[in-house]
């Protein structure tokens, strides 16, 4: 839910940004990419914090070896997925890499919420809401980037 949170935030600050003339954010698929590029390089930065990297790896399904590798690979991939969102010539390939990266770790989610994985000492999201806001990602990265 605080990924969710951090999204929305962006959306406000961005958008009022954009709305007091601020060029680089004059449209809101500008708008909607600087968000979604914040609020993947808040969710990259917390596959490298400890409070929150063993609860990652945790979440990781058993069948997966090097859990820990794997965390910090996605930490990767979506710090480098949040700044090709920033690069006009690079969105439209950086929100494809991207969507392509939250489907695939979809099952690892609904497998941590089934398991009751904790993050940071809470519950995880339940999956009438995680799998929604999955979606809601999918949706706005393909809409910012594939114009």
């Amino acid at each position: 839910m605080v990924v969710l949170v951090v999204l929305l935030v962006s959306l406000v600050l961005f958008g009022g940004l954009g709305a007091l003339g601020v060029g680089a954010l004059s449209t809101w698929h500008e708008v909607v990419a600087w968000a979604l590029a914040t609020m993947f390089l808040f969710t990259a930065s917390s596959h490298f914090v400890a409070r929150t990297r063993e609860d990652l790896i945790a979440m990781v399904p058993g069948v997966f070896p090097k859990p820990a590798l794997l965390v910090s690979l996605t930490g990767v991939l979506e710090g480098l997925g949040a700044v090709g969102l920033l690069i006009p010539a690079t969105r439209g390939l950086a929100g494809l890499c991207l969507v392509l990266l939250l489907v695939a770790l979809l099952p690892a989610n609904v497998s941590a919420a089934r398991r009751g994985v904790s993050m940071r000492g809470r519950a995880p999201t339940p999956l009438l809401v995680r799998i929604p806001m999955q979606i809601l990602f999918v949706g706005l990265t393909l809409w910012a980037t594939q114009t």
